[in-house]
């Protein structure tokens, strides 16, 4: 028993080397802002973008969407594709 274990674990660790991680954007992220652009929140926004362009090398587009009291924003996110390209 003292030997099956240690190779079990060697197999699974083998083994769990082929579940490689997906390449993750392949197209542009776009984030939402719920308030007219240039307030605080928006500028924030730009600058993150900003970084995770650099970061990921696919743009990352802001869009704003101010009115409705944020639902307008929050309705196009609840209602584009599951994929995580829109946050």
């Amino acid at each position: 028993m003292s030997t099956l274990r240690p190779l079990l674990l060697v197999v699974a660790a083998c083994l769990s080397a082929t579940a490689l991680a997906q390449s993750w954007p392949t197209k542009p992220v776009r984030i939402v802002v719920a308030y007219p652009p240039g307030g605080g929140i928006d500028v924030m926004a730009r600058q993150l973008a900003e970084k995770l362009t650099a970061t990921w090398g696919q743009p990352v587009v802001v869009e704003n969407k101010p009115g409705a009291n944020t639902i307008s924003a929050t309705d196009s996110v609840a209602k584009s594709e599951p994929d995580g390209h829109t946050v």
